[in-house]
């Protein structure tokens, strides 16, 4: 089966983005967004913080139409192919994994709308979208949100002035 994935994956600039999602995935793990910006260390959580961190990663290739769309298309991919395994992992049947799949993929394009428009405000507005979207309405109080918030600012700032060759490479930071 994985020779058919390789054989159908597209040859385009940007179109392998395994090193950019395992570097995503590496950072959404990082044990101080659990404990000092207080994401709940669930199943949830780690998703709604991988979904925030590949958000970010989205955003920065939106800048570079000509070469982050490709790119960002095989982002979304990686993201999909990595929860449909996460789902088997965890148990989901075959019959209702694309219906789950859907959910996520649409949960991770509302937080993209919500951390582009809030990453694009004026102050305030990203610590409000982490509430409403990371924490799903549960407020953990303002030095868990800013932890956050200066976080993702931090991941976005270190991908900004990387180049989306060296995205692709893994490279965020």
């Amino acid at each position: 089966m994985s020779f058919l994935k390789s054989f159908f994956k597209s040859r385009n600039f940007g179109a392998d983005a395994d090193a950019l999602y395992a570097a995503i995935v590496a950072a959404a793990r990082r044990p101080g967004w659990y404990l000092d910006g207080r994401v709940p260390d669930t199943m949830d959580g780690r998703f709604d913080m991988v979904a925030a961190v590949t958000a970010i990663a989205l955003i920065r290739l939106e800048r570079d139409p000509e070469h982050g769309n490709a790119a960002a298309t095989r982002l979304t991919e990686a993201f999909v192919d990595d929860m449909d395994g996460q789902l088997r992992e965890a148990g989901v049947g075959d019959v209702v994994v694309g219906k789950h799949i859907g959910k996520m993929v649409s949960a991770l394009g509302g937080r993209l709308t919500a951390y582009r428009t809030a990453l694009a405000a004026e102050d305030g507005a990203l610590e409000t979208a982490l509430v409403r979207n990371l924490y799903r309405g549960v407020d953990p109080g303002p030095a868990a949100v800013a932890y956050v918030a200066g976080g993702l600012r931090r991941v976005e700032a270190g991908m900004a002035c990387r180049s989306v060759v060296e995205l692709m490479g893994g490279h965020i930071a």
